[in-house]
Order: C-alpha cells, then structure tokens, then sequence
C-alpha cells in the first residue's frame, strides 16, 4: 500500500494544456541549448552577453556560483573582473514568463585563465651577496628648468631566479646650471653586471662634477653658437667639446677596470651599456650633449610631438654577440667622436632615455624609434591605455615616480627583461 501512495503516475507530470506544453518544451529546449562561455583571464576585465533572442519568453533570474568568481550578472551580461584563475561551474536561475512562479536551473561552466604575471615567481636578491643592489630604484625632481622622473624594476626574468637588477640610473644636478642623467644595462650573462651598470651611471656623473670641466665645455659651446663665429672656429669648438665628452667616457672605463681589478674580476664581468645626456639650458636653447655605447636609445620629441630625433648610434645588429659595452676596448677607436651628438633646440616636449627592457616590447623595431606615431602609443600608453588601467601622470605629478614604477610592471609576452625609463618633461 505504502509503495503505491508514493507512485507518482507519468500521466502527472506531463503538461495538461497546450499553453502549460508550450512552456514546458520552450523550458526544456532553453536548458538543452548548447551555451560557450568565451574564456576570462584573471585580473581582466571581463565581459559577456548571453544572447536570449532565441528565447524571447524565458528570463534569467540569477546566476548562481558567479559570487565566487568576483563577477555579477546584470541585463543578461557577465561582466567585471575575475579574481582566481579556475573551472567554475554555475547555476542559471531562470523562469518562463507565463510560469514566473517556477524557477528552472541550466548548467554552464566558466574557465578562467590564470593571469600570466602570477605563474612568475618573485624571489628576492641576496642582500649578503658582492654588489647587492635593490629590485627597484626611482627618482624625481628638477632637471634645468624641466622636470625629470625616472623608474628602474628588476624583469620578471631575474625575479623567477631571484637574480638582480642589472640596470642602473643616475641623475646629478652639476655646477653652473648644467644637469646629467645616465642610463645603463648590465649583460645578463657577466658575473658583475649589476656593478658595471652602477658604477658606469656613477662615475659619468662623478666627471662632470667638476666646475673646471663645465666651464670648459661650456666656453666652447658659446663659441660654437655665436653669430660671428666662422665655420674653422665652431668646427674647433665641436671638436674641443667631443675630446672631453671622449674623456669622461675613458674615465669610465677606467673605474670600471680599477674595479675588476680590485676584485679579481676581468673587466668583462662588468660588461654594460651606457646612454647618458648633459643638457643645460641657454638663451640661445637647450644645449643637448649626448652619447651612447649599446641598445638602448636617447630620443628627443619636438614642443608639438611632429618629429622625434634618435640622439645616440644604436649598436643593433651589427655585431654577432649583439650589442657593444663601455668595458669593451675597441670602442675607444677613431670612430668614437660619431658616438657624441651635440643638439640645440628653442624647446621640446620630452626627453627619453630607456634601456632594451622598454624599448623591446614598445617599439620592437629599431626604424620606429623616429616614428611619431610609435611614441604617440608609448605616450597613450602612459595616460593610462592599457590593459593594466595603469598611468604616469605628467600634470599631477606628485607621485609620479611610483606611478612610472606601476606602470613599469606591464606584462608584454617574452619581454621579460629590467626596465628602465627616464623621462624628462
């Protein structure tokens, strides 16, 4: 008897009208639709549109299991951005409009990738070990009558190893209103790169501190820009100028081998790049002196952002073993008055100078380094267009160091390498 009572007759459970059939096989062909949810990635925003045409009489209600995800559901749209990286399988919560009473489950799943930047490790440096540097480094302040901001973050490639930053900076403020900045990358491969690039930015800045060497420099500028000079003698003047500007980067490399010494190194250990740039500001215009040995370009934008000027011979691709270093001999040959440049300019908008870990990724190619709608992106990209929503405000600048380092953790496929980027505005 108690068996019987139980018995539930399939004649029950079938629809008992042709309206109540309707609803029931529009319900059941809702729940049999074959739903793809587009993959999220964790820590993007992301966003999908479950398309209901098809189904113009059955309403989604809720979606349940989507709290865990960190996304919400609103006007048949999955949106937000998602926090872990997993399978997750919900539950939407529908009805049909001429049954709102009965509320129906569909299955669906979402997978979410994980975010790229959370597969790196990020193990810190030995700070007991020869030449401990910091995984970052920034500055700003007052450059002339411009402004300077400059950010240096460990690559995430060093960071998996627990490795250093091998890139460095320097700023200096020098006498007579003159002001220096310089930019170096230490070769991955030498044993004491991170103190090469250190030492370089240090000692470039120890050269020039020095009112005598200023002065001098100084003296030949003005005969090198006066009305009434002739051409033999503001060929002089350039000349005198590019003989000391030879002799700060001698100094270098002579610190560099001193220290190799003193270490039981050999000078190759120290192997690294060296961009720098002496600017000081005159009635006649800036006066620009730059230089540079290695990958890493110096680039000057004009007031309007209409031409943009490499300053500095780029050693890409010409040598097998790739770039040249400051530790390296052979640069000091009859060809290195071409590594100077001496510019003037009434004014300009920005000042770069950057190591191959910024360069790589934004501008791939070294012909788009005078390509002006390259360095529009590049300036885009620092108001804040980017995945990442992450920007360096030039106006607001209080912050700005930390926000140039922020942004300096963009993730770029493959380019993993320190960066560095030095702005003056």
């Amino acid at each position: 008897m108690m068996g019987k009572f139980f018995r539930k007759s399939a004649s029950d459970s079938k629809p008992k009208t042709m309206e109540q059939a309707a609803v029931y096989r529009e319900k059941e062909e809702f729940k049999d639709a074959h739903w793809v949810l587009k993959n999220a990635s964790a820590k993007q925003f992301y966003e999908f549109h479950l398309d209901m045409e098809d189904f113009p009489n059955i309403k989604i209600q809720n979606i349940s299991g989507l709290e865990e995800t960190g996304l919400t559901f609103e006007n048949d749209t999955i949106s937000g951005i998602p926090v872990t990286n997993n399978m997750y399988h919900l539950d939407v919560q529908f009805y049909h409009v001429h049954d709102e009473k009965q509320i129906e489950t569909k299955k669906i799943q979402l997978f979410v990738n994980a975010d790229p930047k959370d597969l790196w490790k990020n193990i810190p440096s030995d700070t007991n070990a020869a030449f401990y540097k910091s995984e970052e480094d920034s500055f700003k302040g007052s450059f002339s009558d411009k402004k300077i901001v400059v950010a240096s973050k460990r690559g995430r490639s060093h960071a998996h190893e627990g490795k250093f930053r091998e890139d460095d900076f320097a700023v200096n403020n020098l006498p007579e209103g003159w002001n220096i900045v310089s930019v170096s990358d230490g070769a991955g491969s030498a044993t004491a790169a991170r103190e090469g690039s250190r030492l370089a930015t240090a000692t470039i800045g120890q050269f020039f501190n020095s009112r005598d060497i200023v002065g001098e420099i100084e003296n030949n500028i003005n005969q090198m820009y006066a009305s009434d000079s002739s051409n033999e003698e503001q060929s002089d003047a350039e000349r005198n100028i590019k003989n000391i500007l030879s002799e700060s980067v001698l100094y270098v490399y002579q610190a560099l081998e001193k220290t190799a010494a003193e270490n039981a190194l050999s000078v190759s250990d120290l192997h690294a790049t060296l961009i720098f740039v002496l600017l000081k500001k005159f009635s006649f215009g800036y006066v620009i002196l730059s230089f540079g040995v290695g990958d890493c370009p110096i680039n000057l934008i004009n007031p309007d952002f209409s031409e943009v000027k490499l300053l500095n011979q780029m050693d890409v691709g010409e040598f097998s073993g790739g770039t040249r270093f400051i530790t390296m001999k052979e640069i000091f040959n009859d060809q290195m008055a071409s590594r100077f440049r001496i510019t003037c300019v009434d004014d300009f908008s920005y000042l770069v100078l950057m190591t191959d870990g910024i360069y790589d990724p934004k501008f791939i190619t070294e012909n788009k380094l005078e390509d002006t709608e390259s360095w529009r992106s590049l300036f885009e990209d620092l108001a804040g267009n980017n995945d990442d929503r992450t920007k360096a405000d030039f106006i607001n600048d209080e912050k700005i160091d930390e926000q140039l380092l922020i942004w300096s953790d963009f993730w770029s496929r493959g380019n993993h390498d320190d960066r560095t980027l030095a702005i003056i505005y």
